[in-house]
């Protein structure tokens, strides 16, 4: 029986927390003492108590997200994330979904170093053409993390520059703290440096005005 379908129903609850493991109630009711005035009956998927070896073999992508959530032993984790992948990469899902699965994924399985390291040995085990499939999926993961890395090293950078900029020459008008936010990493280093020798909001309009006239 498929416990996960694609779609749940309305009347479907689904409990992804680890804790508790026993059943959830599968109805809410409300009682006068003379009459019932409300009764809501509704199926429950409760993930920690489904086995995640069921769901190996469902051609299911809400399976493939969900199995992360199962009850598993704590040695299976890097098992339980790569098996998960390998579903995924079999489902014939577009890049869009597949980034969206894997994020879950990745998401709700952490591994620590030790897991991070048995799941590489594992996934050198798998067939040649499915380990290159997973490897895409991990990879795109590392990607997007180095590339919010930048971002977010970019954004530290341009406010920290603003606040010299606010000690050495003034407020800084909204205008040009727009335009410092748009810098690049080796823009805001550049202007980093120029800025040991402004002593007015005029000298960094002049550094905006050196670099337009050097880009066109």
């Amino acid at each position: 029986m498929n416990l996960l379908p694609t779609e749940p129903p309305a009347s479907c609850l689904l409990q992804p927390h680890d804790t508790p493991t026993i059943p959830e109630p599968n109805s809410y009711r409300i009682d006068f003492p003379n009459k019932r005035v409300l009764e809501f009956n509704y199926e429950v998927i409760q993930l920690n108590r489904l086995q995640w070896q069921d769901f190996v073999k469902q051609q299911n992508p809400v399976a493939s997200a969900l199995m992360t959530k199962m009850r598993m032993d704590a040695q299976e984790r890097p098992t339980v994330k790569l098996v998960s992948l390998q579903l995924l990469a079999n489902l014939g899902l577009n890049p869009a979904q597949i980034q969206l699965i894997s994020e879950f994924i990745d998401t709700y399985l952490k591994l620590d170093a030790e897991e991070e390291a048995l799941f590489e040995e594992q996934l050198t085990r798998i067939e040649p053409r499915q380990q290159e499939e997973v490897m895409q999926i991990v990879t795109s993961w590392m990607e997007e993390g180095i590339q919010q890395g930048l971002e977010q090293g970019r954004q530290r950078e341009a406010a920290l520059i603003l606040r010299l900029l606010n000690r050495r020459v003034g407020s800084v008008s909204p205008p040009l703290q727009e335009r410092i936010q748009n810098l690049s990493i080796t823009e805001l280093e550049d202007l980093g440096e120029a800025l040991l020798d402004f002593t007015t909001v005029a000298d960094l309009e002049a550094w905006f005005e050196a670099c337009d006239r050097f880009t066109t």
